[in-house]
C-alpha cells in the first residue's frame, strides 16, 4: 500500500534547501575569491558553472516556496 501524500512540511523543506544551496554557493564563491589565480581554467569554469546552477536552483526553490506557503498553516 502506498504512503499517503503528506505535504505539510514542504515549505520548511524548501526553505532548508534554499539555505543549504545558498551556503554552498557562498562557500564556492569564497574559494574562488581566495584561490582563483591558483586553480586551472577548467576548475574555475566548473565552479562558475555550478554556481550558475545553484543560483537557478535557488530561484526555482523560491518560486516553489511561494506556491507552498499559502498551504502552510
Amino acid at each position: 500500500m502506498a504512503k499517503p501524500d503528506d505535504r505539510s512540511n514542504n515549505a520548511s523543506r524548501i526553505r532548508n534547501s534554499i539555505e543549504n544551496t545558498e551556503q554552498n554557493l557562498q562557500e564556492a564563491q569564497s574559494y574562488l575569491d581566495e584561490h582563483a589565480e591558483e586553480i586551472s581554467p577548467q576548475e574555475l569554469s566548473a565552479i562558475q558553472s555550478k554556481n550558475k546552477g545553484r543560483q537557478a536552483a535557488i530561484e526555482g526553490f523560491q518560486s516553489e516556496l511561494q506556491d507552498e506557503e499559502p498551504l502552510e498553516s
